[in-house]
């Protein structure tokens, strides 16, 4: 038993070892004796900065002798401008770096250091200035100004934050939202070049270049109510309307309270359809968001884009005060309508501007609303009510409620929308893998229901011209059942779609053997395919007919001969198609459910018109 423990203990994976940083490789190299210090003056707090935290100093470089080589200091011939570096991510010499780790706020040290610690290390990162001592031992005096942690924006520490007051909630502004903030700026000698913290905030439109690149990026990382200074170095000062004047400029300092941001979502991405929040609502964004089947309560107002802005709908006028209720993934409202409610919280105000092909162009339009429109929704979120969750339910319940979602997704079919009718057959199938049958017949029912979805998605493929799917969906169906029929009918259907003509054969002479009372349908089926294979064929002809029959250097030319005699194929074979036309199988068996009395008349002012087109034609598979 201890031979298999310590046999066990042998083979524990040990965790891996963490690449030691550029940093720490140097700090290895370092020799005893070439780094001392000696304190001038004497700092406040016991706290000292660490790895990741800014750095602000001034540095003064003397030989041993007392001669200044470099300063950042006015008085000894320097800017008067302090260093700024941020620990283990600048470029730095190693002595300073250790030297500043040791020093508390406003501390004065003096710091003797061998060539190794500066510009003589053998690895040292920065090139020394020209005519530098990096041969000798020298004296660095340093004065820690402040120290704090930061937030690095980008890696090359041309951005940097550190936050001044925490903001509110978690989310940051990003393109193409609306922001209003105080900003004010100056240079990194403390002269004041901008000033927006008196009067009215200053406003702008994320992403669109309204100010510099670098106070943006910084800006992205900022929440609500947020104070922050936001360093940005040269490279990222790009002209804007908020500072024109960059030249010159090596840093500016931005001191920033970010007041409010406007969430706006370009839904499509190409800033046709656009969602702008006008009020917050409650919850975490997207977790509280509507799931896909909650019943949604709404009011809105819907108005043209026109420069009256025409009202032509409002739930609290038109609808007697009752707001509008929809299940969502049904297509019972507008696309972009419900694109633009699923991203909402409860109690959320929103105004969505939509062109005509996700508003009314796509659904039956209000009578006032003109073909072509854009309109605008202001909507309000009311509340939203979760879809069944099966858990708890007997078998029985879970069937019927799987029978009222496939009956929507028949209906969404008979519509033509065909990828929500896929969506309502897919949610029923992932719920089916929670669902055990607890006696034979139970399997079954659950059997048979599962193989008619699968094959209602294979259908909604083949309408969607995705063929490689609809084989996958039936495919599920054979696994489970060799011998069925309507799969391998609707199998070699889209086999034959694919041109995989062979296959297609093979699967309609399956099925007339699986099940013989399927044999009038196998026979139709396959005459269907001869037919569909020999226009394939004659339009390869004709597309490439005589290319090979020419001697090198001829061009094959269609002859008055040629012409006739294709007239007479395509005439011959409409003739044949009509006298062999076969009715094929109804492409969904389910009957569908119409709408609740009265359900579209409080949704839409076209409520009428949406209940007889729920009625049209008998879907048939192609």
């Amino acid at each position: 038993m201890a031979v298999q423990q310590e046999a066990a203990q042998e083979y524990v994976p040990q965790p891996k070892k963490k690449e030691p940083s550029e940093l720490e490789k140097r700090r290895k190299k370092i020799e005893p004796g070439s780094l001392m210090k000696a304190e001038m003056r004497p700092g406040g707090g016991d706290a000292r900065p660490s790895d990741g935290d800014q750095v602000l100093y001034h540095c003064t470089v003397r030989t041993l002798d007392g001669v200044v080589v470099e300063s950042t200091r006015s008085d000894n011939g320097g800017k008067g401008i302090p260093l700024r570096h941020v620990l283990g991510k600048s470029k730095m010499l190693l002595g300073v770096v250790e030297g500043l780790t040791t020093m508390l706020k406003g501390e004065v040290a003096m710091f003797k250091m061998k060539p190794s610690m500066h510009y003589g290390e053998a690895d040292c990162p920065i090139s020394p200035p020209s005519g530098f001592p990096k041969e000798d031992e020298l004296h660095f005096e340093i004065e820690m100004i402040e120290f704090s942690k930061v937030k690095v924006v980008n890696e090359d520490l041309g951005v940097i934050k550190k936050v001044i007051a925490d903001g509110q909630g978690w989310e940051t502004p990003r393109e193409p939202y609306e922001v209003q903030a105080r900003i004010s700026a100056k240079t990194a000698d403390g002269k004041v070049i901008l000033s927006h913290e008196q009067g009215e905030p200053y406003f702008f439109t994320f992403g669109k270049s309204e100010v510099p690149k670098g106070l943006e990026m910084g800006m992205g990382t900022m929440a609500r109510e947020e104070k922050a200074i936001i360093y940005v170095t040269g490279q990222y000062l790009t002209q804007s309307p908020l500072l024109s004047t960059i030249e010159g400029l090596d840093e500016v300092q931005f001191e920033v309270e970010l007041v409010h941001f406007v969430q706006v979502r370009d839904m499509l991405g190409d800033g046709r359809l656009i969602k702008r929040r006008l009020r917050d609502g409650k919850g975490e964004f997207p977790m509280d968001c509507p799931l896909h089947d909650s019943l949604l309560r709404v009011h809105y107002k819907a108005m043209l884009l026109n420069d009256e802005k025409t009202v032509f709908y409002d739930t609290r006028v038109d609808n007697d005060g009752q707001p509008l209720e929809f299940s969502s993934g049904e297509g019972l409202v507008p696309e972009g309508f419900e694109m633009s409610v699923r991203l909402m919280l409860p109690g959320e105000l929103a105004l969505v501007t939509c062109p005509p092909d996700y508003a009314y162009d796509r659904f039956p339009r209000p009578v006032n609303v003109p073909e072509g429109a854009h309109v605008q929704w202001e909507i309000e979120l009311l509340g939203f009510e979760m879809p069944k969750d099966w858990a708890g339910m007997d078998f029985q319940s879970i069937m019927d409620d799987a029978g009222k979602i496939r009956s929507t997704g028949n209906r969404l079919f008979k519509e033509g929308k065909f990828e929500l009718a896929k969506a309502k057959y897919e949610k029923v199938l992932r719920e089916f893998n929670h669902v055990n049958p607890q006696d034979d017949e139970e399997g079954k029912v659950f059997l048979n229901t599962r193989n008619l979805l699968h094959l209602n998605v294979a259908a909604c493929y083949l309408k969607m011209k995705e063929c490689r799917k609809s084989i996958e969906a039936c495919n599920k169906v054979l696994d489970a059942s060799p011998a069925h029929a309507k799969a391998l009918y609707r199998r070699g259907m889209a086999y034959m779609e694919a041109g995989d003509f062979d296959e297609a054969k093979n699967d309609f002479e399956m099925m007339a053997k699986a099940d013989k009372s399927s044999e009038p349908d196998s026979k139709a089926a396959l005459q269907k395919l001869k037919q569909t294979k020999q226009e394939v064929e004659r339009r390869a002809r004709k597309q490439f007919g005589g290319l090979f029959d020419k001697k090198p250097g001829e061009i094959a030319e269609v002859g008055p001969e040629d012409e006739a005699n294709e007239k007479e194929e395509e005439s011959t074979s409409k003739e044949q198609h009509k006298d062999d036309e076969i009715e094929e199988e109804p492409l969904l068996e389910d009957a569908v459910e119409g709408p609740r009395p009265g359900l579209l008349h409080r949704l839409w002012p076209t409520g009428g018109r949406l209940f007889s087109a729920l009625g049209l034609q008998r879907c048939t598979i192609l």
